[in-house]
């Protein structure tokens, strides 16, 4: 947490693709399917539009959660074409307990190797420190990591494949 309040999760990833391939990921349904398992999307890149991105349910139960999967949604306050995006108020709700929120989750990307790689950075925070917000921080980093996984493996592939699923039961 390095003295900053409140829950953070931040990652960094390094992945062979130009920054606008990068961000443009997070912006469309079916590469969301892919890298992310998303099963429905309300993503525009533009400022002060919804984010809303859905999974299906996982089969299993977590001890405070309940089954995961559900959504994330909030305001996407900022996108820069190149650098990165913005969203506020966002909220996951699990399929079977209430949501967490407000959380505020980052997204950059640095062009590295005169633009033909990209360090992308991910940063969620919450301000609220209650024990089921800390386990629900506990499990998104776990997430961004399989998710982040799933991105780099499928911005790199440079042939045809079929999907692969990132589920939460192929890890758990």
């Amino acid at each position: 947490m390095g003295g900053e309040p409140g829950l953070i999760v931040r990652r960094v990833v390094r992945i062979r693709a130009t920054p606008a391939r990068v961000l443009s990921a997070f912006f469309e349904p079916d590469e969301l399917a892919r890298w992310w398992d998303v099963s429905h999307a309300v993503v525009t890149p533009r400022p002060l539009t919804p984010y809303a991105v859905q999974w299906p349910a996982t089969s299993f139960r977590d001890e405070v959660l309940g089954r995961l999967g559900g959504t994330l949604h909030g305001m996407l306050l900022d996108y820069q074409h190149g650098s990165g995006f913005f969203i506020a108020d966002a909220y996951y709700t699990p399929p079977e307990t209430g949501p967490i929120g407000p959380m505020a989750i980052e997204i950059q990307v640095r062009p590295l190797e005169e633009g033909r790689s990209t360090e992308l950075t991910v940063r969620q925070s919450a301000e609220e420190e209650e024990a089921r917000w800390r386990h629900y921080f506990a499990i998104v980093g776990d997430g961004w990591d399989r998710a982040l996984e799933g991105l780099r493996e499928h911005l790199e592939w440079s042939g045809t494949r079929p999907h692969r699923s990132h589920t939460w039961e192929e890890r758990a």
